[in-house]
Order: structure tokens, then sequence, then C-alpha cells
């Protein structure tokens, strides 16, 4: 497997007809059978992963035009920088969306001309085997995407072989640790989207019942299980105990149940051992001086679903206070007043997302400014679009996915300088 000749070789034509309205359905059943996916958000993510691709197959030409330099500081000379894909990438993703992480680095990359092998979590086998079957379909040329089944301890070695040029990772800050480690032992390219721990900034202004409305979805959509998800509820005094009642309301109206039911809005976890370590992460809280409060009726006696908890009185002495919690639990955080706010927001060794809810949008900007990390939302929790760049900073890692941003990541961008050869010394 070698880079692709030409970036003028994947096929062009509409991935979304590929995905088809009739497989849809089939798509989307795989998520939920293989990781717990209410339905609804496993055809959510189809239409997501389809538009990312759709995106790149008709903007990504243009993204990797020749760029002319104008050169100021010399008579000679016409400088161009072309973009040249780097060959084979690895891609390591996790199962919390098992198409989406793939597409963000696969759609782009492939365009570019670059070749993917993709590990994937053990979890989603057939969600990983069915990017072969689809890529195939798509029309790209053999060898140009090839799904391995690849055990944790060989990941290193094929990070080491000569023909591998990068990796691109998607999962914990632990995992990304080790990944990096490998990449810059063998000097090669890499990019991390590690974990988050999303602030949810509420200021005294904010419309408090569209505000809730996003909180509840923000933090529970995929049970939780989202790096971006709005982990932590900051939300200034004045409205703090109006928030908190209607919050409790509206986690208290979530459904669980089969994930197959359109019906359910609250999913199980990937797994019982997910609901476990969530367990031992809020008596690890709790122990630190915070008080847990569990909401909604008692989780099904089938599947590993966890109990909604909102955790309060969290404070920077708590060791859990700096922990990403997977899973449906809300922290919520009392501060006086918005400049408490973002102080607290900051206070977090990860940067991914984040978001300000408030009537002055003029101002959301402002405070969006000062909250490090890579993403802000003003009046909505952190998305993910085709069209959007995607990244964080500080322990949520580096680099960009989505847009110009993602697929300029693993290419060379290589400068051809045309000079007369009578030019002066």
């Amino acid at each position: 497997m070698t880079a692709l000749t030409s970036r003028d070789e994947p096929a062009t034509r509409s991935y979304t007809t590929l995905w088809g309205t009739t497989d849809k359905r089939r798509y989307a059943e795989l998520l939920t059978l293989e990781m717990g996916k209410v339905i609804g958000e496993a055809e959510a993510e189809v239409d997501l992963s389809a538009d990312i691709l759709q995106y790149y197959a008709e903007h990504g030409e243009s993204l990797l035009e020749t760029i002319t330099v104008p050169v100021a500081f010399a008579a000679e000379g016409e400088v161009e920088i072309v973009s040249q894909p780097l060959g084979v990438l690895l891609s390591v993703e996790p199962w919390n969306f098992p198409y989406y992480q793939v597409v963000r680095v696969a759609g782009p990359q492939l365009l570019a001309g670059n070749t993917i092998l993709l590990k994937h979590a053990s979890n989603v086998p057939q969600a990983a085997a069915m990017f072969d079957d689809l890529f195939e379909r798509a029309g790209l040329p053999a060898g140009a995407f090839k799904n391995l089944y690849l055990p944790h301890n060989l990941t290193e070695y094929v990070i080491n072989d000569p023909r591998v040029r990068g990796v691109a990772l998607t999962g914990s800050e632990e995992a990304g640790a080790i990944i990096a480690a490998y990449a810059a032992k063998a000097v090669k390219k890499s990019t991390l989207e590690l974990g988050g721990s999303d602030a949810f900034v509420v200021l005294a202004d904010a419309d408090i019942d569209k505000t809730v409305q996003w909180a509840v979805f923000g933090r529970h959509w995929n049970a939780g299980q989202v790096c971006v998800s709005a982990k932590r509820l900051i939300v200034v005094d004045e409205v703090f105990d109006e928030f908190l009642e209607k919050y409790r309301a509206g986690v208290t109206a979530l459904k669980m149940g089969d994930p197959m039911d359109p019906a359910t809005t609250l999913a199980p976890l990937s797994s019982q051992g997910a609901a476990d370590k969530l367990a031992v992460q809020v008596e690890k809280a709790i122990a630190g001086g915070a008080t847990a409060e569990t909401l909604g009726e008692k989780v099904p006696a089938n599947g590993a679903f966890y109990q909604p908890t909102i955790l309060t009185g969290m404070t920077s002495a708590n060791p859990s206070y700096f922990e990403e919690f997977f899973g449906p639990v809300s922290i919520i955080i009392r501060v006086k007043d918005e400049a408490e706010a973002i102080t607290v927001a900051n206070d977090s060794p990860f940067g991914l997302g984040g978001s300000v809810f408030t009537r002055d949008t003029v101002n959301g900007e402002k405070v969006a400014r000062k909250i490090e990390t890579g993403m802000v939302y003003v009046n909505h929790p952190t998305m993910v679009k085709a069209d959007i760049p995607f990244g964080g900073v500080k322990h949520s890692g580096y680099g960009h996915e989505l847009t110009n941003l993602g697929i300029q990541e693993f290419i060379n961008k290589k400068v051809i300088d045309i000079v007369d050869i009578n030019a002066a010394f």
C-alpha cells in the first residue's frame, strides 16, 4: 500500500447515494447493535458521515490547489506551493461514533491521495468492516483503504513500518500519549483528538428555558459518551437555582429503554465495564466532598445503563474535579459572576469544546474568546458539522480534522521554484 498516484483517482461521485435511503436504516441499526446508540442518533450519525464524504467530494480539489507565491525579495523565480500526499496513514479510532470518527479522517485524506490503514475499536468490528465494502463501492483503487483487526500490542509495529508516514488518533488521553510517543520515536506526523470536559457557561441574561433544553441534550446525547459533551455546567449565582430546578426536570424526563425503540431518549453505555468505571468515578467524587443526586426512573434491568446523576459541590480540592466523566453524569458548578465563570471554565487540563449562553451575543463572543479551548459556541452546545473545523488544545490533543484544516494535516506542502539559470549568485 502506497500513496495514490494522483488525487484525481478517488471517485468523486455522490457518497450520499452510496449510503442510500434503503441502506441508511441498516447502517444505523449496526451502530445500535454494537455500541448501544439510540436509533435516532445512529441515523443522525449516518447522515453526518455521508455529509462529510460529500463535502470532500465536492470541495476537496479546491482545498488542494497549487498556490503561487509572490516573490518580493528576489529578481528571479516563479514559486509555487503544491500539495502532495505523504503516503500511508494509520487511523486509530474509538467506538463512540464508529462511522463519523472514521470518515472525518478517511474522507479528506483519501481525496488528498493518502491511503488509510484503519485500527478501529475492538467492540465495533462490523462497523469497521463496513468501510471496506463502502469504499470499494465508491470506486477507490484496491488497497487505498484497509481495515485491520489490529491488537494493541502491534500498533507500534505498524507505526514503525517505513511505509507508514503518519498516524491520526481519536481516543483517551492515555492512549494519545502512547501513540504520540510511538510516532515521535519514529519521526512520524501525528494528530490527536483526546478527551474533553467542556464548559457550558450560563450567564445571568440567558434564556433559561431554552438553555436548559440545550444543556439536557448537550450532556446526554450518545448517553454522555461524547468528547465534546457539556460535562461542566457553570451557572452564575443569579440564575443558578432556576436553572438547576429546570435541569432536574429535563433530565428526569429522559426515557431509558431499548435503543432500537424510537421512544428511547437515553441509551445504555457501550459496555458494563464503562458503566462500572463511571460508578467508581462518582463514588470517588462523593468521597472528595461532592453531593450526588440521581434522577429519573430506575434503570432497566437489562443493558449497561447508568442512572442519570447530578454532582454539585465540586471544587478543585476534589480529586475528581479534573477528570472526564464519560456518561450521564452532570457536574453543576455555581459561580458568582461572569468573571468567575471564565476562570472556572479555564480551570481544566482539557480544552476541546465549550459553550456560552446569553441573550447578549456580542458579549457572548467576548466571553468565548477568553475560554481556553479549541471550539466555543454561543447559545449552542459544541457541535460537529461537515463544514466546521474540529480540534482542541491542552490535554485534548493537537491538530485539526474536517474542512481545509483537516485535509492539510497530512499533506506535503512542497515548494517548487523555477529560476532562470542565469540568475545572479
